[in-house]
């Protein structure tokens, strides 16, 4: 009697293990996904038009400086030194704003590009979040991030499904 609950038990997880599904991963490439999106042409397009303008200012600038320094140079000589060393001081303040204007306008680009892309990047890893809950993958590994080796015969390339998600073609 011990023997055959011992082996009823026995096949009962032989059964259930047999029937438990194996693991699945996935693959996505995400910048594919990323750049096939009009939110992410858009927001490419405010970006530019941003570092034009900034490049806009920062030329209008030099040019003022550029202006000041020829007309400085050309009436140097006939200045006080007390006008040439006021002049000069002007000149270099100008020169540092527009260095301090450089590095600002940098960092104001830099920072709306990463606002911008962080609500793009929300949407594309929801909606590869919401793939995985349901198709019931272990793991859904990123193509673009730099991995070595991915099993394309083990792993399953979710990109289309992904943008399909999203309303992508």
């Amino acid at each position: 009697m011990k023997k055959f609950i011992l082996c009823a038990i026995c096949a009962i997880c032989g059964f259930t293990t047999a029937s438990a599904q194996a693991p699945k991963f996935g693959h996505v490439n995400s910048q594919e996904i990323i750049q096939a999106m009009p939110e992410y042409n858009a927001a490419r397009t405010e970006i530019e038009k941003l570092a034009e303008q900034y490049q806009a200012d920062l030329k209008q600038m030099q040019d003022e400086l550029e202006k000041k320094a020829q007309a400085f140079e050309k009436e140097q000589a006939s200045l006080p030194e007390n006008i040439k060393q006021r002049r000069n001081q002007e000149l270099n303040d100008l020169y540092q704003r527009i260095l301090q204007t450089g590095q600002d306008n940098d960092q104001a680009l830099q920072k709306a590009q990463a606002e911008k892309m962080q609500a793009i990047t929300t949407k594309v890893l929801d909606a590869i979040k919401s793939i995985g809950q349901e198709g019931g993958y272990v793991y859904i590994m990123e193509m673009s991030a730099g991995i070595p080796y991915i099993s394309t015969t083990l792993s399953t390339d979710l990109t289309a499904q992904v943008k399909a998600k999203l309303g992508l073609k």
